[in-house]
């Protein structure tokens, strides 16, 4: 690796005093965002770089470029990425190092070809190239392996490497192009926001009036964000890798290789390898706000001992390494984000400052397509892709506090290798958001996931079982406890404690204008009426799914899920015009929330009120303050696992003691604590969708069969009418189906590849064993190729299948519910 010399960029000791965007930080993302903006027409473009370009950690980066990931925006970043480096050289006459030499993964345990197995599912699903490959093909590929202990591996040949400084100078000279100026050597010491607005940066060479700040800065992107009260949650862990002398037998064709199971991954380097890997217990570095002045081009002193693991791990995997000499160990630090995933987009907190930064060691691979992405989000005003599982919006403020990330960031990196469990659990940082009646859930033998923070119960134990999941590909240990779960909804009584709820307060004399506009369903309904909503885009596609409850004339309540906290409280406050008389205020923790669901739910609460509860008095849909054995709380009956049943939302001061007194009660009428996976199950055999998987901002009502929640009918205008009538009126080439597998053995996850008549038309966004209706239940978008509509004849002449591991499952289609079609159960 070679420390890279300024190229073409402004040497002036001062900057402009204005430009219409100022980027911070010059590696990779900088430079490529940079690049893009000025080929969508943004010449007014300053970058900044407070070293040199490409002297954070972009520099000592590995530069391997895969293609496939397991979300498909993910995916099409990658390919872009991709496209743009392998033509950039002829552009802009610079080499970026591009060589598509294809990648190996290998397994040596039989979960292991599992998930490569449905690797290559995710793969044909999303249009690219993979092939499964048995040992002895494994060897052939890469001779210098050992092989005898692999039990399969998966052949990427689209996959790619390149060298990460001639990358980011080559898309730092297309920048220059396009009209940026690039500045080397200026630190921004400080950023102006004006009524949560950006209005300049201030620099060591003077000071820059703009309306939109960039935030590249990679590990110091955590700092410069806090300094305006953003929340970016990133900590730096030490990365490490070595290169070798020459080993026989490589050369640029050479495909990069990945064993997993070993934690480690091999690049062909100037005819020796280049070998690192992903520990499972990491060693972090320090917080954003203590990296040491100036770090320029350094890296940490080697540490033998803790690379030691990964090392014997190479040896066994390529006993060559145990020959050759080291000519070079690199400790670079790179930053880590809570999820695994990297930070994308405006921050909700100031508006014109946007973030691309945390790549977790995969900033060469998405630096073009996430560059490309954040330009177009930029200059169009909101996303043109589902970001879903990037968006800044995804994270609380908690989340941003270091001893926090300091911990997850231990396990975080390890992620890379690890298995992908279906439903794995982050374990490290908690916990940390918990209901008021967590340890009497926890006495009960609960098991607890995390969601955005809040410990949810998955599932219950029973006495004498320890609640710990123990994860594999099929039936896990919890099934047959989610499943008396299940069964007490459908048959008797259950309760669920879902306070992890988000929950805001509309109020204000234009409160219901304000969201007659934002909302896709009519929300002028009378005091007392819930309404089940979504929030559109200009496209038509979901930026939120809401249930609004009216409270009063000018007030409504609006609860979402847990995860999208952060991102529905902004997507609420952004959609109502400033010159309204309306306010948002987030009321999440004011309230539990105890759901009593199934068919005797009724009797249940009767036991502890004197108010009826019959169907004229308190219909479904509807919503009322009710006197709860003393305690005041708001019952609203609706549901989402397909019963008779209430969601109670009790203030969290009498929350214990409500949760008493309804088990209480419950014991009288066998009620069973009910967990989130009992949920899943019950409301997918419902057809009940779920935002992030069934509704995203790239799915319609049309496509989702939610156009009974469109306010259609009158001429009342809402955000995204047009494009829903489009759809409507034009047919769209996708559609929601249920499918359920016909196999009563088989068992699925989400994301399995549906095939129609034998060719690819999708994948399923969610999938769970329906415990009614006795197999597996997924739903998924069909799509078609060739261009015709999707209607319902089209729908149901084909014959259905899903890949599960990489077998085949016939599978029935539906276009209702699996479960009580009509509705009946929930009104009785």
């Amino acid at each position: 690796m070679v420390q890279p010399k300024a190229v073409e960029v402004s040497s002036t000791t001062s900057v402009p005093g204005r430009a219409e965007i100022v980027i911070v930080g010059g590696g990779v993302v900088g430079c490529s965002v940079a690049y893009h903006l000025t080929r969508l027409g943004r010449s007014d473009v300053v970058l900044l770089e407070k070293g040199l370009l490409s002297s954070g950690t972009t520099w000592h980066a590995a530069g391997i470029v895969g293609q496939l990931r397991n979300h498909t925006t993910l995916t099409r970043m990658m390919l872009e990425g991709s496209a743009l480096y392998a033509t950039l050289e002829d552009e802009t006459g610079l080499s970026t190092g591009w060589n598509q030499s294809g990648a190996l993964w290998v397994a040596s345990t039989s979960d292991r070809v599992v998930q490569l197995r449905r690797t290559i599912d995710v793969a044909r699903a999303q249009g690219l190239e993979a092939h499964f490959v048995d040992q002895r093909e494994a060897a052939r590929m890469w001779p210098q392996m050992r092989s005898e202990d692999l039990v399969g591996g998966v052949w990427l040949p689209h996959d790619a490497k390149a060298n990460p400084t001639d990358v980011t100078q080559a898309l730092a000279r297309g920048a220059r192009a396009g009209g940026a100026s690039i500045y080397e050597g200026v630190k921004v010491t400080g950023i102006d926001v004006v009524r949560g607005r950006v209005r300049g940066v201030r620099t060591s060479h003077g000071d820059i009036e703009c309306e939109v700040v960039v935030n590249c800065a990679g590990q110091w992107a955590k700092a410069v964000a806090a300094s305006i009260g953003v929340t970016v949650p990133l900590y730096s862990a030490e990365h490490y890798y070595v290169v070798t002398e020459a080993v026989e037998g490589l050369d640029r064709t050479t495909p990069t290789l990945r064993d997993p199971d070993g934690f480690v991954y091999f690049k062909e380097e100037v005819g020796g390898l280049l070998m690192g890997g992903f520990e499972p217990n990491a060693k972090p570095w320090v917080a954003s706000e203590d990296i040491p002045e100036p770090f320029e081009f350094q890296l940490l002193p080697e540490d033998w001992e803790q690379f030691a693991p990964m090392m014997d791990n190479a040896v066994h995997r390529v006993p060559a390494m145990e020959e050759v000499g080291v000519r070079k160990f690199y400790n670079g630090p790179e930053s880590f984000t809570p999820d695994h995933n990297f930070i994308m987009g405006e921050a909700p907190e100031v508006l014109g400052f946007f973030v691309a930064a945390g790549f977790n060691s995969s900033g060469i691979a998405f630096g073009g397509g996430a560059g490309s992405a954040l330009a177009r989000w930029i200059v169009s005003g909101e996303p043109d892709m589902d970001m879903t599982p990037v968006d800044i919006r995804r994270f609380a403020s908690f989340q941003n506090n270091r001893d926090w990330l300091r911990s997850r960031v231990t396990e975080i990196v390890g992620l890379h290798f690890a298995m992908a469990w279906p439903n794995r659990e982050p374990e490290s940082s908690r916990p940390i958001r918990c209901s008021p009646v967590h340890g009497l859930l926890e006495q009960a033998g609960a098991c607890f996931g995390t969601k955005l923070g809040w410990e949810r119960p998955n599932w219950f134990a029973p006495e004498g079982t320890k609640p710990v999941v123990e994860y594999s590909w099929g039936r896990q240990n919890w099934f047959p406890f989610a499943a008396a779960e299940h069964r007490a909804a459908r048959e008797s009584v259950a309760l669920f404690d879902q306070t992890s709820f988000a929950k805001y307060v509309v109020r204000g004399r234009e409160a219901t204008a304000a969201l007659q506009w934002l909302c896709s369903n009519d929300v002028d309904v009378p005091v007392g009426k819930i309404v089940y909503t979504g929030v559109l885009n200009d496209q038509g596609g979901y930026e939120a799914d809401l249930t609004l409850t009216r409270t009063a004339w000018n007030e409504y309540l609006v609860v979402t899920s847990s995860g999208q906290a952060v991102h529905d409280l902004d997507v609420l406050r952004r959609g109502i015009d400033p010159e309204r008389h309306a306010e948002v205020v987030d009321v999440t923790s004011t309230y539990a929330v105890f759901s009593v669901m199934g068919p005797r739910s009724r009797a249940v609460l009767q036991e502890l009120t004197s108010e009826p509860l019959d169907n004229d008095t308190f219909p479904f849909g509807s919503s009322r303050l009710l006197n709860l054995a003393g305690v005041t709380v708001r019952a609203n009956r609706l549901t989402y696992v397909g019963e008779l049943g209430w969601e109670l939302y009790v203030p969290t001061e009498v929350a214990l003691e409500a949760y008493q007194r309804l088990m209480e009660a419950g014991d009288r009428h066998g009620m069973r604590l009910g967990g989130y996976y009992a949920i899943e199950s019950l409301r997918l055999e419902k057809g009940y969708r779920a935002w992030g998987r069934e509704l995203t901002p790239e799915t319609t009502p049309v496509e989702a069969g939610l156009l009974f929640a469109c306010k259609l009918s009158g001429d009342v205008a809402f955000r995204g009418r047009p494009a829903v009538e489009k759809h409507r009126r034009v047919g769209v080439r996708r559609r929601l189906v249920t499918l359920q597998v016909e196999d009563p053995d088989a068992y699925a996850w989400g994301n399995e590849l549906l095939l129609r008549d034998g060719r690819p038309v999708g994948f399923a966004t969610s999938a769970a064993f329906g415990h009614t209706v006795g197999s597996v239940v997924m739903m998924g978008y069909v799509e078609r190729t060739d261009g015709g509509d999707v209607d319902a004849e089209w729908l149901r002449t084909g014959q259905y299948q899903t890949a599960i591991g990489g077998e085949l499952f016939d599978a029935r289609m539906s276009l209702r519910p699996l479960y009580d079609p009509t509705g009946e159960r929930i009104k009785a």
